[in-house]
């Protein structure tokens, strides 16, 4: 049973990338992988244009496809909180969870390099451990963080507060999650949506908004 899940109010992201980054310097990511990214694209028509953003990352399925299809066991959803995660001591970058996740959001780590606008110099985080060549990777949450208590930093790096991680069920509440808000009461009440919903994936990552 899924514990953890996050809700993006996408009336507040103004496409600024702070998560982007925040993600980028907490997990150590090769060149060229993002955990989380914002889409984005224009609506309507002039004098009345405007921009629209979608942040995008792992929804941390209930029903994840990527699970269900690894040779290794590899990927798989943490028992106590239902959050999805690769072992890569099991992995061997096969791809077939690449290709079984619908939301494109896994990603073949083929250079270790972590340097920034080109540099020769890796930027290495020293207490996150970096996916090594030939693995999959992907979004986990910040299980690391969660584990003590704080949020993913994404969620604690957004200036307008467009992204809310908690529980989703007030009823899953530990004495451990005190420091978590409960969102069903906010998917509820706002008609929060989840992407490609006839996947049938029962995702853990909601919009607002």
């Amino acid at each position: 049973m899924s514990k953890y899940g996050m809700v993006i109010d996408l009336d507040r992201c103004n496409g600024c990338n702070a998560c982007v980054i925040a993600c980028k310097v907490e997990h150590n990511t090769a060149n060229g992988i993002h955990f989380t990214k914002i889409l984005e694209r224009e609506v309507g028509t002039y004098p009345n244009a405007n921009r629209q953003f979608v942040p995008v990352l792992c929804n941390h399925c209930e029903d994840a496809p990527c699970v269900e299809v690894c040779p290794t066991k590899a990927s798989y959803s943490r028992e106590k909180d239902g959050i999805v995660l690769v072992d890569w001591d099991k992995c061997i970058g096969c791809g077939a969870c690449v290709l079984a996740c619908p939301y494109d959001q896994r990603f073949q780590v083929k250079d270790e390099s972590t340097g920034f606008l080109g540099s020769l110099v890796d930027f290495i985080k020293a207490d996150t451990k970096r996916a090594p060549s030939g693995v999959i990777a992907k979004c986990d949450f910040c299980y690391h963080r969660v584990d003590e208590g704080r949020a993913p930093a994404c969620v604690e790096t957004c200036p307008t507060d467009a992204r809310m991680f908690g529980l989703v069920d007030e009823a899953l509440r530990t004495e451990t999650d005190k420091e978590f808000p409960a969102l069903d009461r906010v998917v509820s009440r706002n008609n929060a949506f989840s992407l490609l919903p006839d996947k049938n994936t029962r995702p853990n990552v909601y919009y607002i908004g």
